[in-house]
């Protein structure tokens, strides 16, 4: 019996949506970066970009956990020198709750060639309403996050 390889050629790609209201962001975003990597399919293979299309609503209703809306910040840097910039977590989730779920989930994917590929199929919506109805997206159950 030989190992089954995935390749470009034999791989479908199914369309998901993850609800994030109430729940914990990590949570969620472990599991949007499960789906993006293939992992929770029985013809993963570590080396292919074998992952699905993940559709993340409701950003701006998810939960973080903790004194993380005061303690934890967002850092960017402009390049020049005193140029580092930090914003609260609280007014990030109020103003841009997108790039919270985005950089979440992007921490949880591999740092490699590979993710840069995978975080092109995430797609995130503020609220409830999002613009891939033509796709088909299943909703992904919470009985399948349970047996996991």
């Amino acid at each position: 019996m030989s190992t089954y390889m995935a390749n470009e050629n034999t791989i479908e790609r199914k369309w998901y949506i993850l609800d994030a209201a109430g729940k914990p962001m990590g949570r969620t975003a472990t599991l949007a970066a499960d789906l993006l990597r293939g992992k929770l399919k029985p013809t993963f293979t570590p080396n292919v970009d074998c992952g699905d299309f993940v559709v993340i609503i409701n950003a701006e209703k998810a939960v973080l956990t903790g004194n993380k809306l005061e303690k934890k910040y967002y850092y960017r840097h402009s390049g020049y020198v005193g140029g580092l910039k930090s914003t609260q977590y609280k007014i990030l989730m109020e103003k841009k709750p997108e790039l919270a779920m985005q950089m979440a989930v992007k921490g949880m994917l591999q740092k490699n060639k590979l993710a840069t590929a995978q975080l092109t199929r995430l797609k995130i919506f503020r609220g409830a309403e999002h613009i891939h109805q033509a796709q088909k997206p299943e909703v992904w159950a919470a009985a399948k996050e349970e047996t996991k």
